[in-house]
């Protein structure tokens, strides 16, 4: 059931200590900022969180991963030039990393949004990646066993929703959210706008309603930091 909340710290409100939770975002692409700062503001800790990244700048997500807030990243690109938090954090041994190839990752994620019980790909065949995992020869070409990407919750930013729920995104900024949508057990979405039923083009929908839990409008949304 959908519940449209009035701001972004009532959203956050039921992500407890220990959970995983997804984050929306390519780089700042798409990364809904204003549910990662009320989910500062709320105080959840030991968090698992799996992203594209592993943070830009002092903003968003480096800001959760500064605070201290987050035990583990999942993610395809943990090292860019500005992710001098999780730099430091990882060298001092204060949050652990899980490694995947950024094909595997959007895959393990779809997977569980699908229902999909995992699947073999060619990708980290041979390498440290595959250590400990199932792999196969299939056609003469090797294959790594890769088992769904499940989430407690699912953070995403879309630009416009209808009073059931249903998404619309700008341009590049869709990139993870639909998967991780599909994927968690209770997303969480702010979006520009909320219009009734009906106002969308359905062409244009990519999330159903039935993926989303909690839905809030941000009025003003924070421009993403300069590198």
């Amino acid at each position: 059931m959908l519940n449209i909340v009035q701001d972004a710290d009532e959203a956050v409100a039921p992500i407890h200590d220990g959970a995983t939770v997804m984050i929306g975002g390519f780089g700042r692409a798409g990364q809904p900022v204003e549910l990662i700062e009320a989910l500062l503001r709320q105080g959840a800790t030991d968090l698992t969180v799996v992203n594209n990244n592993a943070g830009n700048g002092e903003q968003g997500l480096a800001a959760l991963i500064g605070a201290g807030r987050v035990k583990k990243i999942i993610c395809s690109f943990p090292r860019q030039s500005d992710s001098q938090i999780f730099d430091a954090k990882y060298r001092a041994g204060e949050i652990e990393l899980e490694l995947v190839p950024q094909g595997n990752l959007a895959e393990r994620i779809r997977a569980a949004g699908a229902g999909i019980g995992g699947f073999f790909t060619p990708t980290a065949y041979g390498t440290p990646l595959a250590e400990g995992k199932e792999t196969r020869v299939i056609d003469g070409r090797g294959y790594v066993f890769e088992t769904p990407l499940h989430a407690d919750f699912a953070l995403v930013k879309a630009l416009r929703a209808d009073t059931a729920g249903n998404l619309v995104y700008r341009k590049t900024a869709r990139n993870f959210g639909p998967i991780m949508a599909a994927a968690a057990g209770h997303a969480i979405v702010q979006v520009r706008e909320i219009v009734d039923v009906g106002e969308l083009d359905p062409e244009n929908v990519v999330t159903p309603g039935i993926y989303v839990n909690s839905l809030v409008r941000v009025d003003r949304e924070k421009a993403p930091a300069a590198a």
